[in-house]
């Protein structure tokens, strides 16, 4: 199996398998000061985003980031809404094809990046609600640092 279809193949499977039975506002605000603990306890300079149907639920900039972090959040959140599919593996499918997303998608690379740290939130039975980024880290760490606190949130919630 080549790296893209392995690093597809995995991102496909995260989100299979991290789908919420609910999500409301306090939700997103457990889940993003979930996220943000487990970037202070790793000394991460992050900023946090969490968006439902186009209202921002939840925000916060860790100290050592800047405004060019929330631009980011907000780029690669509207990849995961036009795609239904996190900006890391709309990233991986197009680098499969042997294209890149801003040469290929014909889309403005100053309003979509599908970088690594935003991720769908998939309520069952409804479908793609919304996202939650992590701008900050190497585009792997930003969308490892997601995966983690939402396997965490759902094993606390379940």
């Amino acid at each position: 199996m080549s790296e893209h279809a392995e690093l597809i193949s995995r991102i496909e499977e995260q989100e299979r398998r991290l789908r919420l039975p609910r999500f409301d506002n306090d939700d997103a605000w457990r889940l993003g000061c979930l996220i943000a603990d487990l970037a202070q306890e790793r000394g991460a300079a992050v900023t946090i985003g969490i968006h439902r149907t186009g209202q921002r639920l939840f925000h916060r900039a860790l100290p050592g980031t800047s405004p060019d972090n929330d631009a980011w959040l907000e780029r690669k959140c509207r990849v995961v809404e036009r795609y239904g599919a996190s900006s890391f593996l709309v990233g991986a499918r197009f680098r499969a094809k042997g294209a890149g997303f801003e040469e290929s998608s014909r889309l403005d690379p100053d309003r979509y990046a599908a970088h690594g740290g935003a991720f769908p939130l998939h309520v069952t039975g409804t479908g793609v609600i919304g996202a939650v980024a992590v701008s900050g880290l190497p585009q792997a760490e930003d969308h490892a640092l997601v995966v983690e606190a939402l396997e965490r949130y759902l094993a606390a919630t379940a």
